[in-house]
């Protein structure tokens, strides 16, 4: 079973250097019945998010080369996909970490470790405001 949002098969982006955190996502989501985007840095996102298009992306915040502020800013600023959620994955759960991520245009910040009620809850939330409009789901974790 795939879940869909007026008739497209619902993407979700992860976006994580964990292969841990990237593999547990997946896991979660799949079961679900997303289709399921993985990428392992902010570059790698970069690259898949057009060819996919997501209509979530969680997005790591510690990675290397380009970190989960600098990918959600630039995911941001692109006119295709600024409409697109972005939820922040960080085992930071600072009130400057929170703030930092809303500055880019995060949507949302979630701690790790998550669980799979609060990630299928982020997709539900995030998915159901946006509405079809939203092309697919990306996640980025820290």
């Amino acid at each position: 079973m795939t879940t869909s949002l007026g008739g497209v098969n619902l993407k979700v982006m992860v976006i994580d250097d964990s292969s841990t955190i990237r593999r547990s996502a997946e896991i979660f989501l799949s079961q679900a019945g997303y289709q399921v985007v993985l990428a392992e840095d902010g570059f790698d996102a970069l690259a898949k998010v057009n060819d996919h298009k997501p209509a979530l992306i969680f997005c790591d915040i510690l990675m290397p080369r380009l970190d989960g502020y600098q990918t959600c800013a630039l995911i941001k600023k692109s006119a295709k996909f600024h409409a697109t959620p972005v939820v922040m994955l960080s085992s930071k759960d600072g009130l400057f970490d929170r703030a930092r991520g809303a500055m880019v245009g995060s949507d949302e910040y979630l701690t790790k470790p998550f669980t799979k009620d609060s990630l299928l809850k982020a997709v539900r939330e995030h998915t159901q405001a946006a509405g079809s409009a939203t092309p697919g789901v990306v996640a980025v974790t820290a």
